[in-house]
């Protein structure tokens, strides 16, 4: 009898697969945290919605024991010494765990260790279930409706997919929600059931606990932070702007021009100025303003700061704004100003900065240069008009379709010239515009912004024609090359501006 269960296991398997195939058409499959844990994108043949599947070792009746047994264990037995687990917390859970396996004398083999420690360091150093979509360099955003709601993620090939990942009973969720607050260090409960905050790994995370303020239950809402941020040569890859685009970025970057990224939700505002600021000099000071941390440069002198919520509620004490922030960072004598965002008093500040020589870069919300006025010129922004030509150039963002996927392109590259004295009209010049329907860019070959660098640096026109090709000769050299990660595009960037002789002699394969 015991030899046919056995013969049976695999025969249920083998039809549960062949199951699964009629019901699903698989897309991709790939490993996220090798050798356990793998993502599968199928597509329900029934719905024909695409899913994302977490792919877990499953653990036996035994090992599963065994996995609850050591948990309890370790729970029971953790020490208070905080440096120690701080240092190296897989390191330290990895020797907790054979060292519970051997004063308890447990018979626990290779195999059935490497599961057990898997999901002992999922649960207690990752995210539990949602480990894998935290640990997936694919996923961008991830987003949980509420109980018994499947957890949506925004995937980089297959976009908006649902997941295999729920949480059925209000009690566990609720749990995990405060446990997510707690590893951001902050506080959530029924008496402040909202939570703005920002993770571990930096990426930024809004909670709502419970069903006061939510009808579904507990939700959050994770947007993912890249340890490793998009470069100039990835937005050229991407199509979000071309190299001679990024080569004019270049030169406006390098020479101190104050510049807005302007766009919708979702629309590249932040990912682009982050790409764009690796072009700023590697000595020059750079200070930073954010309420939630997206800004990620390897510029060593760079003072990156955060805003602090207020104590005890609706409390306004110790509360530390980006307009206090960037007051702040006026005495520091910056010689970049990034802010993440502007939309309030700060604003007004930032202008100032900008009209006092200080080079500054901020990210607002509008779809054109005349939204755009309309926004800092009303409440609660209120810049006078006479500050606006402070503002050098504006880069306008979209999200937009082809061919069916969802892309991002820069829709125009606006410089501000000034205000007519007559009419109080904000005079522009459109320097690159995106066509939709050939999705190229077309360059107008007039850059009044290029002309004032021309004559701050002492050069003639011919020699900045010269210049804007060489970077973008260089630019496509190294996405021709697949030179893209920020920190071989920095490498070369800067050795650009001490050596360009020795870049122009790598990009023309002379050495």
């Amino acid at each position: 009898m015991a030899r046919k269960k056995k013969r049976g296991r695999p025969e249920r398997q083998r039809r549960r697969r062949q199951q699964q195939r009629k019901q699903y058409e698989e897309l991709d499959k790939y490993p996220v945290l090798p050798p356990h844990a793998f993502a599968r994108i199928v597509r329900d043949l029934r719905t024909l919605n695409i899913l994302y599947q977490v792919i877990e070792p499953p653990l036996t009746k035994k090992e599963q024991e065994q996995f609850e047994e050591i948990l309890d264990i370790f729970v029971r037995s953790l020490t208070a010494d905080i440096a120690e687990i701080d240092a190296d917390p897989v390191a330290y859970l990895r020797a907790a765990m054979d060292q519970i396996i051997k004063s308890y004398s447990m018979r626990v083999n290779k195999k059935s260790r490497s599961k057990i420690f898997y999901y002992l360091k999922r649960d207690l150093i990752g995210y539990g279930r949602m480990d894998v979509l935290m640990n997936d360099a694919n996923v961008e955003d991830v987003s949980l409706d509420g109980v018994g709601i499947p957890i949506f993620a925004y995937h980089r090939k297959f976009e908006s997919v649902e997941t295999t990942i729920a949480w059925p009973d209000d009690h566990e969720l609720e749990s995990y929600v405060i446990k997510l607050a707690q590893r951001c260090g902050k506080h959530i409960s029924v008496a402040e059931p909202l939570l703005d905050a920002t993770l571990m790994d930096g990426s930024r995370i809004v909670m709502k606990l419970g069903y006061e303020i939510s009808t579904r239950g507990s939700t959050f809402c994770i947007r993912r932070f890249r340890e490793d941020p998009f470069s100039p040569c990835d937005i050229i890859a991407f199509r979000t702007m071309t190299s001679l685009m990024v080569a004019y970025m270049w030169i406006c970057f390098q020479q101190g021009i104050s510049m807005l990224f302007v766009g919708g939700t979702a629309s590249g505002k932040t990912t682009t100025l982050n790409a764009m600021s690796l072009f700023i000099p590697w000595q020059m000071k750079i200070v930073s303003i954010e309420s939630t941390r997206e800004i990620n440069i390897p510029q060593p002198n760079w003072i990156p700061g955060l805003t602090r919520q207020g104590f005890g509620g609706e409390s306004t004490d110790g509360e530390i704004g980006e307009f206090e922030l960037l007051k702040a960072a006026l005495r520091e004598r910056p010689e970049y100003i990034i802010v993440g965002e502007i939309r309030g008093v700060e604003a007004y500040v930032l202008f100032q900065a900008m009209a006092t020589g200080h080079c500054s870069y901020s990210t607002v919300h509008a779809d054109s240069v005349t939204a755009l006025v309309h926004r800092l010129e009303n409440k609660p922004i209120n810049i006078p008009r006479v500050l606006l030509p402070a503002l050098e150039a504006v880069s306008i963002q979209m999200q937009t379709r082809i061919n069916g996927r969802r892309v991002r392109r820069t829709k125009q590259t606006v410089e501000i010239v000034g205000v007519d004295s007559h009419t109080g009209e904000v005079i522009t010049n459109e320097v690159f515009k995106w066509d939709p329907g050939r999705d190229d860019y077309d360059f107008s070959g007039k850059s009044y912004v290029l002309e004032k660098i021309m004559v701050k640096i002492n050069m003639d026109q011919d020699e900045m024609r010269n210049e804007l090709r060489t970077r973008k000769r260089i630019l496509d050299w190294m996405v021709l090359n697949d030179i893209r990660k920020s920190d071989q595009v920095a490498q070369i960037i800067t050795e650009y501006y001490v050596r360009p002789q020795a870049v122009l002699a790598r990009v023309d394969g002379l050495r």
